[in-house]
């Protein structure tokens, strides 16, 4: 006893979904991709900067807005802006290395530095 599935769209003639535009970039830095915001949070590679000072990611590969643009490889005269919110380091990884019936175990420890970014806005 299955249920009736229509994939029309209902009959009152408009859709009550809105239109919502969607603005985001990619950036890379440290190596890494990130896809940003305006407003969001991200950590990054320790960079050279203090905590509340303005950062430039110039490396910019694609943005999403009104009309999308694709770098190849990157997009000439894009940027975002970003604040340094803090600089600080990631939590104490382990590292134990152990041989069997040598007697050998080594035991380390990481700690890995980033820069926590808050995205202010996407130039485009």
């Amino acid at each position: 006893m299955g249920r009736k599935c229509s994939l029309e769209p209902p009959d009152s003639g408009e859709s009550r979904m809105e239109e919502v535009q969607l603005v985001y970039a990619i950036v890379q830095t440290g190596g890494k991709q990130y896809k940003v915001r305006e407003g969001d949070t991200i950590r990054v590679e320790k960079l050279p900067a203090e905590e509340g000072a303005e950062v430039t990611l110039d490396e910019v590969l694609m943005v999403v807005g009104d009309e999308t643009k694709i770098g190849k490889p990157l997009i000439t005269g894009a940027s975002v802006t970003a604040r340094v919110q803090r600089n600080a380091k990631a939590r104490k990884i382990i590292v134990f290395k152990y041989k069997a019936k040598k007697n050998y175990r080594k035991k380390t420890g990481h700690r890995q530095p980033f820069t926590e970014l808050v995205i202010e806005k996407i130039n485009a």
